[in-house]
């Protein structure tokens, strides 16, 4: 029997007494400033707070109108029904018939309303999420599962929004019904209004100690959903790795462990939570026998302590004090929850944006002329150390400079740094004398293309997919893109040629063909500088000689920046640049390198065996 009730239905406690009060209880307990949270929340209501204070004047009307019906019943009862005097009872029954109705049409224009400024605030938050998304490093990108990302755009908000469509105007209106009902109570009858009271204190105590644990567990519950999301997503994403390495049962392992981590949460929030409705419920009925059990006993003494209408007045206002009550203990729980997902949605957007202060450059064109100076730079220098050690060469227009060398030994650093995804820890790199902090990172990537080695296709038409390089680019100039990439054949003989609608992955192309895509959105960029991130490794070697040719059309009279992973693709490079363990180790054409019989000739000679 202690074991069922330690372990109700296979669920551990996930919450211990240490967890709610003392020294270790838990750090996520609540949003860390939820007044801040409010407050950010009430500025995105901004632009719509006309239409706000008329759904809070609307509030008040329901709310008042709520309180007259039960008055004028108790006055129909007192001064007609009991007295057996019907003159004039019509007029009071079409009053209480108008009184009601109004309350019908101003709770229903209030819902409707409501609906649009939760959305269109939520609208907002969203949007201002997205962006501020684009907005920040790579670094921070590379710290986070992407799918923890997605639940803070969808899941998060989702639940701010819940609770301004609903817990808004409930919770208001709830505050309004509870003053307004404690002050009618106390004009009808203090006696009966103190024996209604008597309950608010264990409503309180045993609200008080619900909310303590379900604050806990809504916010440990929003943390497991975007665990949960960011595993689903990696694996999914993931799908032909987990495959190959047939690691089907470890990933469903992990999926369990996560989701019977949201299910435990999530059994326990909601069982706490669905404590407050019936210990509400049984106060209410205490509260109703106490009110019609007394003051039943004061009518019949007849002293005109306490008439009938009254008590019945009493039996529905003391449902209507409980009810609020009732209502706001639920809330608690809805907003403790919209507070927690906001404050996660709010984390992100405090995240420091890339800033650039670079301003003088803004309209310059670009050459080409790269050079890096003694840089030095490191992902987690205190940690790991300097990636990349006093790394120096120069690149003039128009040349192509290859990078070789052992995996880690930097070669994608410099790529990086390149593009300013990241900034050098020591050293200077320069773009036509311009040192690199100097020049907005939109005029320098905007000079400059990427082909990596596994492209990346977006949902849309093969058309837009080329595009994207360059949105204003002309149909013709993505076809002639196309057709400098080796592209076009292939494109043409798709279903529905370049309107063929690619799925996220690419998933109706070949790998080869999604690489000349790649190539072709490169070209409709028109870049000074060129980035090709071992574009051919994983292409097979009839594939290779295609790309090859594509890349080399797109490399002409460009600076490149070729790193490769097979040494035959950078045989026509001005200068090959030999990395090793963070260091530039030798440079110089391919027929020098060979000649000084060095590690470049090392590694050439063992590719050949």
């Amino acid at each position: 029997m202690l074991r069922a009730i330690r372990k109700p239905f296979g669920y551990e406690p996930i919450l211990k007494k240490e967890d709610i009060k003392g020294p270790g209880r838990k750090k996520v307990e609540r949003a860390s400033n939820w007044k801040s949270v409010l407050l950010r929340i009430w500025k995105l209501v901004d632009e719509q707070r006309g239409l706000l204070i008329t759904v809070l004047a609307l509030v008040f009307v329901s709310s008042v109108l709520a309180l007259l019906g039960p008055l004028l019943i108790g006055k129909i009862i007192d001064h007609y029904i009991i007295p057996k005097d019907f003159d004039g009872l019509g007029t009071v029954i079409g009053l209480l018939v108008l009184i009601y109705a109004g309350q019908s049409v101003a709770l229903y224009l209030q819902s409707f309303w409501m609906v649009g400024i939760a959305q269109q605030t939520v609208y907002r938050l969203r949007t201002n999420l997205f962006e501020h998304l684009q907005k920040l490093p790579v670094t921070f990108f590379d710290k986070r599962q992407h799918g923890e990302l997605m639940s803070r755009v969808t899941n998060d908000i989702e639940n701010v929004s819940q609770t301004l469509n609903s817990s808004f105007i409930q919770v208001f209106s709830s505050i309004l019904t509870l003053v307004g009902t404690l002050a009618v109570m106390l004009y009808l009858s203090p006696i009966l209004t103190l024996l209604t009271m008597v309950i608010v204190p264990v409503m309180f105590t045993a609200i008080r100690w619900i909310t303590r644990r379900t604050g806990l567990l809504y916010k440990e519950q929003q943390q497991a959903v975007g665990s949960l999301n960011g595993m689903i997503e990696e694996t999914i994403s993931g799908q032909r790795i987990v495959k190959a390495f047939s690691q089907e049962e470890r990933v469903m392992e992990e999926f369990a462990d996560k989701s019977g981590r949201l299910r435990r949460t999530g059994f326990w929030a909601l069982t706490y939570s669905g404590f407050i409705p019936k210990v509400m419920n049984m106060l209410n009925n205490a509260s109703f026998a106490i009110v019609a059990g007394v003051g039943g006993l004061l009518a019949l003494k007849g002293d005109n302590i306490v008439t009938i209408g009254t008590i019945v007045i009493f039996s529905e206002f003391a449902r209507q004090f409980t009810r609020p009550l009732n209502d706001l203990a639920n809330q608690f729980n809805t907003v403790l929850s919209a507070i927690a997902g906001a404050e996660r949605v709010f984390r992100i957007m405090d995240e420091p944006i890339e800033k650039d202060e670079a301003t003088e450059h803004q309209d310059t064109v670009l050459k080409g002329d790269v050079e890096f100076r003694n840089v030095s730079f490191g992902y987690a220098v205190e940690t790991d150390g300097y990636t990349i050690q006093n790394v120096s060469f120069h690149v003039k227009p128009g040349e192509t400079a290859a990078f070789v060398g052992a995996t880690g030994a930097g070669k994608t650093t410099i790529m990086q740094l390149l593009a300013r995804f990241y900034e050098t820890d020591a050293g200077q790199i320069l773009i036509d004398g311009i040192p690199i902090n100097e020049l907005p990172r939109k005029t320098l990537r905007n000079q400059m293309a990427f082909v990596l080695q596994d492209p990346f296709l977006f949902e849309a038409s093969v058309m837009e997919n080329i595009r994207y390089g360059r949105l204003d680019a002309t149909d013709e100039e993505v076809i002639a893109a196309a057709k400098k990439a080796n592209a076009h054949s292939f494109i043409s003989r798709l279903e529905n040629g370049y309107e063929t609608v690619l799925t996220a992955d690419g998933g109706e192309i070949s790998q080869g063909q999604k690489q000349l895509l790649s190539i072709a959105r490169a070209l409709v960029a028109d870049p000074v500088i060129l980035l090709l991130d071992e574009a051919t490794s994983s292409i097979d070697t009839v594939t290779e000689l295609e790309i090859q040719e594509a890349l080399e059309r797109l490399m002409e009279g460009r600076t490149s920046f070729v790193i490769a992973h097979r040494l035959n693709t950078v045989r026509k490079a001005d200068t090959v640049y030999v990395m090793g363990q963070g260091k530039l180790i030798e440079s110089g054409s391919q027929e020098e390198l060979i000649e000084r019989q060095g590690v470049y000739y090392q590694m050439l000679t063992e590719a050949k065996v």
